[in-house]
């Protein structure tokens, strides 16, 4: 699930606390009874370390070895996405990397090498708190331990993953050029969207673009 972020929140990420104060952000918008379960999120950022989107992965499950690299990383595909960071909230309050934790960071580091896509850091955040792979130096264990080195079937599996993901988004990109180029010959919007695959709403947003 994508999560809305302000234009004021797509900010150049420089350390761990600038990361916190946006998910911060993010889980207090959550009443109650969500803010007492757990979230699994990724943040994609591009090569200046800006932030290009925040993703909700998994909610209410505390099972996340389960949760496969594919699932992790579509979005960052498909946004063109070089570095990511992962984030956790623990509703006990407890900030401490449990052993689950960093087993799941080490496959999902090694799986983002693979796609080159950077994984800096790992937080796991409270209301009020929150502690950094990256600042305790497990990232850097992490990144030197040498486990988690794909066999070359997870390789293959990867890389036919990620140019599906490349050829849905070029699919899509084309579809945008169409369906611009068809708004500039005041075609109808409801046409527009039959020929493109688009939706009308995705069709409306474009004009004036």
């Amino acid at each position: 699930m994508n999560v809305r972020i302000t234009k004021e929140q797509k900010i150049k990420i420089g350390e761990p606390d600038d990361v916190y104060k946006i998910m911060q952000q993010i889980l207090l918008r959550e009443n109650k009874i969500r803010r007492n379960q757990e979230h699994f999120w990724i943040v994609g950022l591009n090569n200046a370390h800006k932030i290009l989107f925040i993703e909700l992965l998994c909610l209410g499950a505390s099972n996340r070895v389960n949760i496969d690299p594919p699932d992790v990383f579509r979005m960052a595909i498909y946004k063109l996405a070089s570095k990511a960071i992962l984030v956790h909230n623990h509703p006990s309050g407890e900030v401490v990397p449990s052993e689950a934790d960093k087993g799941f960071t080490d496959h999902m580091l090694k799986a983002g090498k693979f796609l080159r896509i950077e994984v800096l850091d790992h937080l796991i955040i409270t209301d009020h708190t929150y502690a950094s792979m990256g600042e305790l130096g497990i990232m850097e264990e992490l990144r030197n331990n040498g486990n988690y080195e794909m066999i070359k079937g997870e390789k293959d599996e990867l890389m036919e993953f990620k140019l599906r993901i490349e050829g849905e988004r070029g699919a899509k990109e084309k579809a945008i050029a169409i369906a611009k180029n068809s708004l500039k010959e005041k075609m109808d919007v409801k046409l527009i969207a039959k020929i493109t695959g688009l939706t009308v709403k995705q069709v409306e947003r474009l004009k004036g673009k």
